[in-house]
Parts: structure tokens; sequence; C-alpha cells
């Protein structure tokens, strides 16, 4: 309640509010309570406390029933601010329980606690209250500026992708023109590659339709001599099974004893050799040296990348392991026509080639200029697998197991050749590849 107000209904004697409000003839208003007993106490000619007017006789005091009006429609309607427990104003604030008391509330349960005037803590709260303020009026400020920022950032935004829109029509534009212009090479070059992937096909359905024949035929002859009671005739049992086995495809392998079945011998090819290859041991050790080590011109010879290719095609099922010393050692399979010059050259970076690369700490597989990483550890050797019927060629890690690092499922045109190479431009850290021919436990050596 408004301090004037509340003043107005409070006697002046208790300083609480009127109870049994009594006017005296000057006009001061009292608790009727009050007045009697200053008026007992004083024992004199009756006078007004406040205005020390003198009555006499002493006046006799009548109820203001307006005023008892006014006080309880005043306690009805400021009842939150009356104490509950002693039906007085609570002018005081106790800071240690954050609550409104009356004075007799600090004097009796909230004794000893730091208590102030109510007046005092709403003057500290509103300082509070308007610090807030000032900080709320402060972020306002900052986040009207934010927005102003963004608003030009949108229309930076805005007019980047109006020129980005602009520039990528022109860009598409002439790529749509190059497309056109390249659509009927394209379509040239697929009808090509049909022809020759439809005749490679049906070459492939003949020879399977041959073996399908010769199996029917062979199974009609195990039939009939299951039915004979001939005993000379059993004897061409065991040839006649062993022929149909022959005929027919194996499993691909799974074990290492398995891959081994198809070891194969692999010889360096002198004439593919960089002419910083030294091959020696008949052709079973290469060593990259700091000089040239050959004059003679051969179409076959690699001239960019220090790379040698075996002299043995490779075809059907071959397995075959090399043991590396050192790191960027190559190990790849590639067709005979392979560029032997410029960076295109190099196993791995065309359609020609599959190669598989062996960093310290991770492998790397190579076709066609695509790279493939692998996490995996790196062993000391790395064993090939190819089916080239089936085309699939597949590397294995080979330390107590064998891990399969990559296998590659595509279609072969041409036979194959195994190759070995170092991606180093120069030799400054001696290393050693181990290319061992697992059908005669022979070694081949790569040396940097």
């Amino acid at each position: 309640l408004a301090g004037g107000i509340l003043e107005t209904f409070c006697c002046s004697i208790c300083l609480d509010l009127l109870k049994d409000p009594v006017t005296i003839p000057c006009g001061h208003s009292y608790c009727m309570k009050c007045i009697q007993g200053f008026w007992d106490e004083e024992e004199k000619i009756p006078s007004c406390p406040q205005c020390r007017k003198t009555f006499t006789p002493r006046p006799v005091l009548v109820k203001n029933f307006m005023f008892a009006a006014l006080v309880d429609q005043l306690k009805k309607t400021g009842q939150e601010n009356i104490c509950s427990r002693h039906d007085e104003v609570m002018k005081m604030f106790c800071r240690t329980d954050q609550k409104c008391i009356c004075y007799l509330c600090s004097v009796d349960e909230h004794r000893g606690h730091d208590t102030v005037s109510a007046a005092a803590e709403r003057t500290e709260r509103q300082r509070e209250l308007e610090e807030s303020q000032k900080q709320i009026q402060q972020r306002i400020q900052d986040r009207e500026k934010e927005v102003k920022l963004l608003q030009q950032e949108v229309e930076a935004i805005n007019h980047s992708a109006d020129q980005t829109v602009e520039d990528s029509e022109k860009i598409f534009t002439e790529m749509s023109r190059l497309i056109q212009k390249r659509s009927c090479d394209v379509k040239q070059q697929i009808r090509s590659q049909q022809q020759t992937e439809v005749s490679r096909v049906k070459d492939l359905q003949e020879e399977l339709e041959q073996e399908i024949t010769e199996m029917k035929r062979r199974d009609a002859e195990l039939k009939q001599l299951s039915l004979t009671e001939d005993h000379k005739k059993w004897t061409n049992i065991l040839l006649t099974v062993t022929h149909v086995d022959v005929l027919l495809p194996e499993p691909e392998p799974k074990s290492r004893a398995d891959f081994l079945k198809y070891s194969c011998q692999i010889t360096l090819d002198p004439n593919t050799a960089n002419r910083q290859l030294l091959l020696s041991e008949e052709n079973r050790k290469v060593t990259v040296m700091e000089k040239s080590q050959s004059d003679t011109y051969h179409p076959d010879r690699f001239t960019d990348w220090f790379q040698v290719l075996s002299r043995e095609s490779l075809s059907g099922r071959c397995y075959w392991e090399v043991e590396r010393r050192g790191t960027g050692v190559c190990v790849a399979v590639a067709y005979k026509n392979i560029s032997r010059s410029g960076d295109e050259s190099g196993f791995g970076l065309n359609d020609k080639s599959w190669s598989l690369v062996c960093f310290p700490d991770s492998f790397s597989f190579n076709h066609n200029s695509i790279e493939t990483s692998i996490s995996a550890p790196v062993p000391s050797r790395v064993g090939v697998y190819l089916d080239h019927r089936a085309g699939v060629l597949s590397f294995y890690s080979i330390s107590e197991s064998m891990t399969l690092l990559h296998r590659v499922q595509t279609t072969f045109t041409q036979p194959f050749y195994a190759g070995l190479g170092i991606w180093v431009r120069k030799c400054s850290v001696a290393m050693t590849c181990v290319f061992i021919s697992l059908f005669f436990r022979e070694k081949l050596f790569l040396i940097i």
C-alpha cells in the first residue's frame, strides 16, 4: 500500500492500523484503547498527543464507524501485507529468510536475523532491477547490431548466389556444348566396345558349351559303366572320372595351401626393365643403379618409371608372392600394351594395369589413376592371386595367416604380365623387394 494512505489509517500511538477508531474533538483519530490509556497515564487535563490541544471535560469516546469500515476495507485490500501471526503491517524485511515481516516478528522468531525496513529493501531491489534493465537494454542494442550485420550478410549471400548462378549457367552452357560435341564419339566407342565384349562372351559361351557337351558324354559313359557287370571295364572308371574332374572348374581357393596349387614360375624380362635397372642371376635379381646400365633401345622398355614386367604371360589361375623390404614397392599386373613412357605409364595410373603400393603403415590400390587407401598392418610379404577367366584379381597380406587386402572383380580382355616397380624418382635409401616364385621356391630380388 502507498505510504501516505497507510499513515492516514495508522494510530500515531501504537503505529499500527486503527482498531476501534475514535475521533477526538481536534479531529485526530486513535485506537480507542490507545487514547484511553494515554489519557489515563497522563493524569491531567486530557490533550491530543499530536497537536497538544486540551479538552475540558474529558471527551466521551465514540467509535468512528466510517473509519472502522475503511480500515476493514484497507485490511482486506492489503491482506498480503499483514502478518498472519501478529495481525500487524509487515514494514520490515528479513534478508536471512528473504521474506517480509512485522516489527513483532523481528523481536520474536526473526530475532538476530539480518533485517532492514521494507522501504530500504525495496530501494536495494529497485537498484538491482534498474541494473538488470540496463544490462537487458545493452543486450538488446547488441542483438540489434547483430541483426543488422546478419541482414548485411544475407544481402551479400544473395548477391554472391546470384553471381554464382549466372557463372554456373555459363559453365553448364559450355559443358553442354562440349558434351554434345563428344556425344557421337562416345557412342561410337561404346558400340566398338560392345562388339568386342559380345565377341569375347560368345567365344567363352562356345567354349563352355563344348565343355558341357563333353561332360554330358562322359556322364553317359559313367552311367553305362555303372551298369556293366564286366569287372575289367571297371578299371576304366578311374580314368574317366579323373578326366571329368579336369573339365569341371575347381572352386576358388581358401587357404594358403589351396593358393599354392596355382603357384607359377616368373622371371623378369630385361627388354622391359628401366635403364637404371640391372638384371642379374639369370634375370632373377634386379638392382636400381645411379647410372644408366644400358644404352640399347627397345620399344618395350620403361623410360620414366623404375618398372619391369615378367617374361611369362599369365592366364587361367596363377598365384605368386612378393617379399618386400622398404616402402614405395609396387606389386602389379599389366597388359602387354601398357604405355612405356610418360607419367601415365606408371603401374595403376592407366586402364591397362592394376597395382598395390606398399607404404610404411598402409597400402594403396591403384587402377586408371583412381587410388583406394587400405588401412591394414603392412607385412613383409604380399600374395597375388589371379583368375583371369573369372575376372578376379586379389591381393593378400601374408604373415601367419592370409588376410585379403583388396579384390577386383571385372573382365580382363588380354593376358597379364606380372610387374614390379618402385615409386621413387631418385635412389636415396637402400631397399630390397624379393619376388618369390613359389613353383620352384626361388627368389627374384628387386633392390634399391
